[in-house]
């Protein structure tokens, strides 16, 4: 100031700029300022300087205001974003965004800060050291969505980190907010980032006129600073960018001044002695200066009447979802105070071409949704079922591959006490898988860690019982009547030929002369018993006492084989085997057949949760969940669904599972000796399981939906549930395959009984036969009578 002062450009913190402030008004001398902010973070705001009242400010901001908050605020607006996190560098002053943290609290945004310190390891490392299990995937799905408002070198270092240690995956968004990142800054970052990347910074339009680039006024910039085309115009800093523009500014200002030959000449000024009076030309100096603007770097540098350089622009980059590296830049829209946005930011949405994406799919093994279909030794399994045909026509349609695999314990998953996920739910949960993908249904426990899909089959709880078989009776002819009757038709023969031959006896026939009298108890038995059987008798007998018993005895006969025979044929040919168990409520109310189903599944917790809740407590369910929940569920509930179908086939039990695996196994059985019972009204379905927040929900829920409308869906469900199946599954007996004809096991007492007649008959002719030699050896021949 001592050797003269024309003008002052500085190019400083909000600090000493506070102090220069206060002198240049005070000695009215035109001040230049340019806010650098440290270490190329985000600019903030400098706080307000303090000034005399009715003095002028000689302070003009060459870099324009601070539009940061309007910026975020539109970017994140246009992103439709409701809940992300912010992080900021120690070197940026958070109360620069204190505006648009009010504004975006009163329109609902759930908006959390943090702040990265200089060490990136450590403060990553106490993360994972102090966060339990479960707070760190919830922290996982908040980095899904963030905003950075850091230097390059700080971005770069912390997207390093974060990614190495797993904390993001590529289905993340972040935003990074500086006016100042060079070409190459952006590329790094692009290089070491996955997901999506949205980038805001400062730009500056160069005039369309190729031959106006380079020169300003009489004054011309060197080539390698204007030619876009030139590396070297991408590195300088913004900062510099404005300072050359006000050094050409002032200079330009000079010229004019000496051109009206107004010229005040420069002033030396002292602060020290007392008498200095304020610079005469420096009122008029900064009016110039106010009026001229000048063409430079930095687009036109100019000021408004607040001493503000109005002209800003920003433009706002972004790449698309992906892992892969060196990933396209592309500029999705521009921003300026008086425009706003131009172009769109929504979010968008993956479209049908998902090409090049590799989804690594987990899944649980069960029938018919995901089977194994081969296993060669040396090649990898492949996979067949109603879920990867589901999947299969997604890839068909979307362009994308899939590597399969089946979760390590075979299980769903559920929340173990640690509150840690197991199963296929821990593999979303933990990021080791990108799919979920088999019998899964869709359950408010589980959407609350991993996203769904729509719906693509209707699920109800079913139960699987073994059919009730056909006894094979070898004396079915008897069945038609009790044994009790058989017993008193016994007795009755017995003592009606007893009654014959007592009526006999007491008043005998009359008969010719010589004969011999064949009443005999035998003889009477045996009349009894023939005309009984319809055969007839060998005695005559002519009393009018045994006529009218006889008679009597006919018309019992005629009316107890006349029934026999009636009662037999509807037996023999009408089965009327019933089972107890049609529905659900019937197994509920029974408790002589236990039942179960697998242990911490999504019916173990359906049961339990509609029978513990007070609000929906269901009478059914809490008596189902007795005879589950017996022994503490360890009795009657297991391991897998194998299991459960094996107790059913080899054992009395009854397993509750889902309905539609348990129609395809009574469907499927090569004995037919399972049917199948479940709930008429679907409440749940099976769903697609993917990672919180996945990109990838929104395109497969469409796709599904495309192929319910097209009937594309139902295709493939008769593929594996057809409706002309060899098995009845809903069939409580097992049915015969050759008509209602009679079968030789009806019979076959009646075989026996013949054979056990002819065996007998035998061994009584034997008897008879050795009895009659004995008898004649023991009596003499007449002829040795007669000699003797």
């Amino acid at each position: 100031m001592n050797r003269g002062i024309l003008a002052l450009v500085t190019s400083i913190g909000c600090m000493s700029a506070g102090s220069i402030q206060t002198l240049a008004n005070a000695m009215h001398i035109p001040h230049l300022f340019i806010q650098r902010s440290p270490a190329g973070s985000p600019r903030s705001d400098c706080p307000p300087t303090s000034r005399v009242p009715g003095t002028d400010d000689y302070t003009l901001m060459v870099r324009p205001p601070i539009y940061l908050n309007d910026v975020i605020m539109q970017v994140v607006s246009e992103y439709s974003w409701q809940k992300f996190i912010i992080f900021y560098d120690s070197d940026f002053d958070i109360r620069g965004i204190e505006d648009f943290l009010d504004r975006s609290s009163q329109q609902g945004m759930d908006v959390s800060l943090q702040k990265v310190e200089s060490n990136i390891n450590m403060m990553i490392t106490s993360l994972f050291r102090t966060m339990r299990v479960e707070e760190l995937h919830r922290y996982r799905d908040t980095l899904r969505r963030a905003v950075l408002f850091m230097s390059p070198a700080t971005a770069k270092a912390f997207i390093t980190e974060v990614v190495e240690t797993n904390l993001v995956a590529f289905d993340c968004h972040w935003i990074l907010i500086n006016e100042e990142i060079s070409d190459y800054d952006l590329q790094e970052l692009v290089m070491k980032s996955i997901g999506r990347l949205t980038l805001v910074r400062q730009t500056f339009p160069m005039p369309q006129n190729a031959s106006q680039r380079c020169v300003k006024h009489n004054h011309r910039i060197n080539n390698s600073l204007c030619d876009p085309k030139n590396p070297r115009s991408h590195q300088l800093e913004i900062t510099n960018r404005y300072i050359y523009d006000s050094v050409l500014l002032l200079a330009n200002t000079f010229h004019r001044k000496l051109e009206d030959r107004k010229w005040h000449s420069m002033a030396s000024l002292s602060c020290i002695r007392k008498n200095t009076k304020p610079w005469q030309g420096g009122k008029s100096m900064l009016d110039t200066i106010k009026k001229n603007g000048v063409s430079g770097l930095t687009s036109f540098l100019e000021f408004d009447d607040n001493g503000s350089n109005p002209n800003i622009f920003f433009e706002i980059l972004g790449t698309n979802y992906g892992e892969d590296r060196g990933r396209g830049v592309t500029r999705l829209a521009t921003w300026d105070p008086v425009q706003g946005l131009n172009g769109t930011l929504t979010d968008r949405k993956l479209e049908n071409n998902m090409r090049g994406v590799v989804l690594r799919v987990v899944t649980v093994l069960e029938e018919p949704f995901v089977m194994v279909s081969e296993n060669v030794l040396g090649k990898p399994k492949k996979y067949q079922g109603y879920s990867i045909d589901v999947l299969d026509a997604l890839s068909d349609y979307l362009g994308f591959k899939y590597e399969i695999y089946v979760a390590p314990d075979h299980k769903y998953g559920s929340l173990q006490p640690d509150g840690q996920w197991n199963g296929l739910m821990g593999e979303l949960v933990f990021k080791r898988a990108d799919v979920g993908l088999s019998a899964l249904t869709i359950t408010p426990e589980r959407e609350s860690v991993v996203d769904f899909t729509t719906r693509y089959m209707d699920y109800s709880v079913g139960v699987l019982l073994r059919k009730a078989e056909r006894t094979v009776d070898m004396f079915a002819c008897l069945a038609p009547f009790d044994l009790s009757l058989w017993a008193c038709i016994a007795g009755t023969v017995l003592l009606v030929g007893i009654l014959v031959y007592l009526l006999n006896w007491l008043n005998p026939p009359r008969l010719p002369m010589g004969s011999v009298s064949p009443t005999t108890l035998y003889n009477s038995m045996w009349f009894v018993y023939g005309s009984f059987v319809q055969q007839g008798g060998e005695v005559p007998y002519t009393t009018l006492a045994t006529r009218m018993m006889m008679g009597v005895w006919w018309m019992f006969a005629l009316i107890v084989i006349s029934s026999y025979t009636a009662n037999l044929a509807a037996f023999l040919t009408i089965s009327r085997i019933e089972n107890s168990i049609q529905s659900l409520q019937d197994l509920s109310k029974q408790t002589e057949l236990p039942y179960g189903t697998v242990l911490d599944s999504a019916v173990y917790d359906q049961v339990r949760y509609k029978s513990m809740n007070p609000f929906e407590r269901d009478p059914m369910y809490s008596q189902m969940w007795r005879m589950i929940n017996r022994t503490g569920g360890g009795e009657n509930n297991v391991e897998e669904s194998k299991e459960g179908i094996r107790k059913v086939k080899y054992g009395r039990f009854g397993f509750v599972w889902d309905a539609a695996v348990l129609e395809y196994v009574a469907n499927n059985d090569e004995d037919c000796s399972f049917y199948a019972v479940s709930s008429n009204a679907p409440d749940r379905g099976y769903g697609i399981a993917m990672q919180h927040g996945s990109p990838y929900r929104d395109i497969f829920s469409q796709r599904v939906l495309e192929l319910q409308q097209n009937g594309d869906m139902d295709i493939l469900k008769l593929k594996w549930w057809p409706r002309d199946s060899p098995c009845d599954l809903y069939s409580s007996i097992q049915t015969r395959q050759q008509g209602n004809a009679l079968d030789i096991h009806s019979f076959a007492g009646v075989f026996c009984v013949l054979a056990a007649g002819v065996v007998l008959s035998c061994l009584i002719a034997m008897v008879e036969s050795w009895w009659s030699r004995r008898k004649g050896s023991r009596v003499p021949s007449k002829e040795i009578s007669t000699l003797c």
